[in-house]
């Protein structure tokens, strides 16, 4: 193993590594509840199913980058991205769970092309900084909507679309309505709580001590378990629905469109299919590329190019390694793979090698056996993790320039269209039409580059032809 990752080379020993993988994996295990009770909701994958598809995908994804680029990072099923999948894509734009697979498994093939050809740079350079910083705060404020509507605290209102359930036990509230939303908000509390306190896997602890506690009142709730049932303690009843609802459907089912095509025409369908298979793609190369920067910034692992430029050592390896994760994870079953900004866990705790990975990937493959309690983590307790990955991803706002109206204008439209209008992709069109506007009327015309007219070009034409 000290060859292999070249442990002295790096400073770091075994035992150093083997603590930063249980730490990495700590930190990120809540993946393994949320991600299968959002595709869940689709109504035709379980949730077992799901459990090990997003385990393996982490297996492999993780792996990889452990060997390839020999870094300390792991990966999983994003988080907004995941979202992006099952609300947008399935539930917005009228695709099946296959055809969405097929996005990602287009997604990870052009991640790939663009990674070896080293057109990544251009499409990178294409998307305005605007709209690049603006991206993952319209995520998580898309991500933590979803996480209230879960929680049932955020609800549907026939007067102003959105409003708040209520609390009022004198009023149309019930004990057994509020119950799961105090849950969630406790959670939430204890989240922050043990975060302030530098808690390794605060969420992780979180979401079981919530879980627990929903169960625990539930004895306070009249027929709270009139129609529960232990899920099955037989481990491997997971694998075989992965087998079944999961694995392999991208091929088997996912160029079959003709759901979409009941509602939608031919034209509609291949305008949409590229700016979503792009939007996919932008999105988890923005967030591999900041995961990775941010990561080793943290625990001093930049290395200086030639250019005299901070860089992270093995990148193109890196981002190899998360577009064939991405692939793979399309073939499990599950929604796009991306490097997990909670790697920076395992590298504050010294992780410094792809050992980090590899242990964290045991990890991960010991976890596929615990489906079974898994599956008994309610909404209520998982809600509160993505209102908190919410909170962490709307920080890059303090790197805009809100005084800049040029600036202000395309970052905002970004932000508040993606949990506005549900969906991802509309974000950044709005985003990039925006800039496009702004340059045009203050006579920078000359400062957008032609991949960004191409790109918005496409997304504007979305609207017109797809609405």
């Amino acid at each position: 193993m000290k060859n292999i990752f070249k442990l002295q080379e790096k400073g770091t020993t075994v035992r150093t590594e083997i603590l930063a993988g249980i730490t990495t994996f700590t930190a990120m295990a809540y993946i393994l509840f949320v991600n299968p009770g959002m595709f869940e909701e689709l109504g035709v994958v379980s949730f077992g199913a799901i459990y090990i598809a997003t385990a393996l995908s982490a297996v492999i994804g993780t792996v990889l980058i452990g060997l390839l680029a020999n870094l300390p990072f792991a990966q999983a099923s994003g988080m907004g991205l995941n979202a992006f999948f099952v609300y947008t894509v399935c539930f917005g734009l009228g695709f099946t769970y296959a055809n969405a697979l097929l996005f990602v498994l287009v997604d990870g093939i052009l991640f790939v092309l663009l990674t070896v050809t080293g057109l990544r740079k251009i499409i990178f350079d294409a998307i305005p900084s605007s709209v690049k910083a603006a991206i993952p705060a319209g995520i998580g404020l898309f991500i933590a909507f979803i996480g209230l509507q879960d929680a049932g605290i955020v609800v549907n209102d026939p007067a102003t679309c959105v409003g708040l359930a209520s609390f009022n036990l004198l009023g149309s509230a019930t004990w057994g309505t509020i119950m799961p939303m105090l849950v969630t908000l406790i959670t939430l509390i204890l989240i922050t709580a043990l975060s302030k306190h530098g808690v390794k896997g605060a969420m992780l602890w979180s979401i079981l001590i919530g879980a627990v506690l929903y169960y625990g009142l539930g004895f306070t709730v009249p027929e709270f378990y009139k129609d529960f049932s232990l899920t099955t303690l037989n481990p491997f009843a997971a694998f075989k629905e992965f087998g079944e609802l999961a694995f392999g459907k991208v091929f088997t089912e996912g160029f079959d469109f003709s759901k979409y095509l009941e509602t939608h025409d031919k034209s509609s369908l291949i305008l949409t299919f590229a700016t979503t298979a792009l939007a996919f793609c932008m999105v988890d190369m923005f967030d591999t590329l900041g995961t990775l920067f941010g990561a080793c910034k943290t625990g001093n692992m930049l290395i200086v190019n030639e250019k005299g430029e901070e860089e992270v050592p093995n990148m193109n390896r890196a981002m190899l390694a998360d577009a064939i994760a991405t692939c793979t994870g399309a073939i499990c079953g599950t929604s796009t793979v991306t490097t997990y900004v909670e790697s920076s866990s395992g590298v504050a705790a010294g992780g410094r090698t792809g050992l980090t990975s590899i242990v964290t990937a045991l990890l991960f493959v010991a976890a596929m056996l615990l489906s079974p309690i898994a599956a008994l983590v309610p909404a209520a307790a998982y809600a509160a993790a993505l209102i908190y990955v919410g909170i962490l991803m709307i920080s890059c706002v303090t790197k805009i320039e809100w005084d800049n109206p040029a600036v202000a204008l395309p970052s905002f439209m970004t932000i508040v269209m993606m949990p506005f209008t549900y969906n991802i992709s509309y974000g950044i069109a709005f985003g990039l039409m925006s800039f496009v506007a702004v340059k045009l009327f203050t006579g920078d015309v000359k400062k957008i580059n032609i991949s960004t007219w191409i790109i918005t070009l496409l997304f504007t034409l979305m609207f017109f032809l797809t609405h």
